[in-house]
């Protein structure tokens, strides 16, 4: 088995360099040079590439492939129902419970809400004699999961079992302000018991029907919805943030699917998923209008979209979704702006797609500061654009036409790239004044709403600079290039035979043989000064450098921004494949027919399905001790 594990990886990487090599036999065979793209309608302009538009085969091919990907994201997203009504406990307060006889209580199971702290666990035969236990607990890690008492296995070891006793009367008593939303006491046989309560103590036990079997990514947070979905939630009730290390905008579209479909598992994931669907018409939207072929961005979109660094990134509630679309959006608007002729389209038609990319930009900024890197490629872009046009300009005897435009966009870009970022990401801030009782537009002008987001920029910036942990899933970036260390989000051993993991790392198709096209978009930039080639590279180069520089912690998922760029750069080749390859289609299908076949052989590492632990390890750790499954 452990041959095999080897002979997968390589087999693959063979066959993606195969396929590289197949192509460029066919497109050069007997020495002759490489091709160039057509050339574009426009020759005056560098940076200005044909007009391609979409049609109605393409509308569709968007459609099929979003509503197909949609179909398997948001299977088994999360469970729709989980406990919502709460009992509001404050410090020292108590719930007291009568099952009406002495029964047997094989475990103790509760759904935790907001705020952290702990509670005393008393129990009695007789209501005089009492025992207690302080192992219920609420702590940042805990909150929005079905949780098992559990207290030292008592032989020494680090093992813990369910808290049993057997008792008629039950007391809880809060340490701390705290919010439980269900507890359940079952039978060393699974059955549920049903005590006798009163007045608030009801909305403990109202909601039975929910209590599962165990906990589960289903029904519970894992990984680090614990901070983004408990905050996105606090903006919802005007509580003070618990997570304050990015910016709020992302926890506010969070909160938004948890407004529509309530505090479950459904709900704090589904507005990331959904963001997962939509990147797909947008980057189709991209491939589109800058190679002008259906086939290639069909076939790049495809990849993308099973890419399981895009499929399991977005099915979890946290921010780094929010942050590649709105890199995407803020590029093909870019992209659109550079394309159009100056001097055969009106000014305010050429403004418009710039605008909104500093808007989109600025968007994205405020749901999280990764973002910021991509605005340097966003600037090489438009920097590119302006001296094209100045040499351009400059061959016509236009130079002052040169200088009055550069200037007038100067200001344009200073408008929409810094003014309105600067006052979206300062408004994004008001559930933070709501939190600490500011209240109506005129917060926005108070001193204390402007210290409130000066001191989290503060705060962020030294956490963020000195954090200086330690985590078993950690990696550098030259490691996501080759895929090397994925980041385990959930690991659960049902059995000696099953088990239910899943983790983000990038698929073999788009991780490695994107790289490859990557390497061909540095080779056309400097080579052959193709601009579309130079955009491509600019964007991956901005998403991916300042992690060279960067000593904190880092993981494979902050790879995710790179890997849009990865499914351009393989619309490029499509492209040309589609262009220069007389039969073309079992090039392009077959690399598409590997993603979708990998897809399927990783499918229970994506999603956490119960799953024979043999296969996972027999097939699926392809780098032994590194990757987690």
């Amino acid at each position: 088995m452990d041959k095999l594990i080897v002979v997968l990886p390589v087999s693959v990487l063979f066959l993606i360099l195969l396929w590289y090599v197949g192509i460029y036999r066919q497109v050069r065979p007997e020495g002759m040079p490489w091709p160039e793209p057509a050339a574009p309608d426009y020759p005056r302009l560098a940076t200005v590439s044909p007009r391609y538009s979409l049609t109605r085969r393409d509308a569709a091919l968007m459609l099929i492939i979003s509503l197909v990907y949609a179909f398997f994201a948001f299977f088994m997203l999360g469970d729709t129902e989980a406990p919502q009504s709460c009992r509001a406990f404050e410090s020292g307060d108590t719930a007291e419970f009568d099952f009406g006889e002495v029964r047997e209580v094989g475990s103790v199971m509760y759904f935790s809400s907001l705020h952290t702290g702990s509670y005393t666990l008393e129990y009695s035969a007789d209501g005089e004699t009492w025992e207690s236990s302080d192992a219920m607990t609420q702590n940042y890690n805990q909150l929005f999961k079905w949780l098992t008492v559990e207290v030292p296995a008592g032989d020494g070891s680090d093992e813990t079992i369910p808290l049993t006793f057997s008792a008629r009367y039950v007391r809880l008593t809060a340490n701390d302000r705290l919010d439980l939303a269900e507890i359940a006491f079952k039978t060393p046989s699974g059955e549920l018991i049903e005590p006798a309560y009163s007045g608030a103590d009801a909305a403990l036990f109202d909601e039975q029907q929910l209590v599962p079997e165990r906990m589960t990514y289903m029904n519970s947070t894992y990984f680090d919805e614990i901070y983004h979905a408990r905050t996105a939630l606090e903006h919802i009730e005007n509580v003070e943030p618990y997570e304050v290390s990015h910016p709020p905008l992302g926890k506010l579209i969070i909160s938004l699917g948890i407004r529509l479909f309530g505090m479950t598992p459904f709900g704090w994931r589904f507005m990331g998923t959904l963001f997962g669907v939509l990147m797909l018409p947008l980057l189709y939207i991209l491939l589109k209008l800058m190679f002008g072929s259906t086939p290639a961005a069909a076939a790049a979109t495809f990849v993308f979209a099973f890419d399981f660094m895009h499929f399991v990134q977005t099915r979890i509630a946290t921010i780094d979704t929010y942050a590649v679309f709105f890199i995407l959006a803020s590029f093909l608007f870019m992209f659109i702006f550079v394309r159009q002729d100056p001097d055969e389209t009106r000014l305010w038609r050429r403004l418009v797609p710039l605008g909104l990319s500093g808007v989109l930009w600025g968007v994205g900024c405020a749901s999280k500061w990764t973002v910021i890197y991509a605005g340097a490629g966003l600037a090489v872009i438009w920097l590119a654009y302006w001296i094209c046009r100045g040499v351009y300009l400059k061959k016509c005897g236009r130079l002052r036409e040169m200088t009055r435009g550069l200037i007038g966009n100067i200001f344009f870009c200073l408008i929409f790239f810094v003014a309105v970022p600067l006052v979206i990401y300062y408004v994004s801030y008001y559930p933070y004044g709501r939190a600490a009782g500011l209240d109506g537009m005129g917060m926005f002008f108070t001193r204390e709403y402007f210290d409130i987001v000066w001191e989290n920029q503060v705060f962020m910036f030294t956490y963020h600079s000195g954090l200086e942990a330690t985590h078993p899933y950690a990696s550098r970036w030259w490691m996501w290039i080759i895929d090397a260390r994925p980041i385990l989000y959930y690991l659960d051993y049902i059995s000696d035979t099953t088990k239910s993991a899943f983790g983000a790392f990038n698929g073999p198709m788009l991780c490695w043989g994107g790289f490859v096209a990557m390497l061909y978009m540095f080779w056309r930039t400097v080579r052959r000064r193709d601009f579309r080639a130079g955009m491509i590279s600019a964007g991956y180069l901005a998403s991916l450098l300042p992690w060279v520089f960067i000593s904190r912690l880092t993981f494979a998922y902050h790879y995710f921004p790179c890997m849009l760029f990865l499914a351009v750069a393989l619309g490029y080749v499509f492209a040309q494949v589609c262009e220069y390859v007389k039969n073309w289609r079992p090039w392009i299908y077959s690399f598409c027919a590997g993603s979708a076949v990998l897809f399927v052989m990783f499918y229970p590492v994506l999603t956490g399905i119960p799953f024979s632990i043999r296969y996972t390890s027999a097939l699926l750790r392809w780098f032994p001790g590194a990757w987690p499954f």
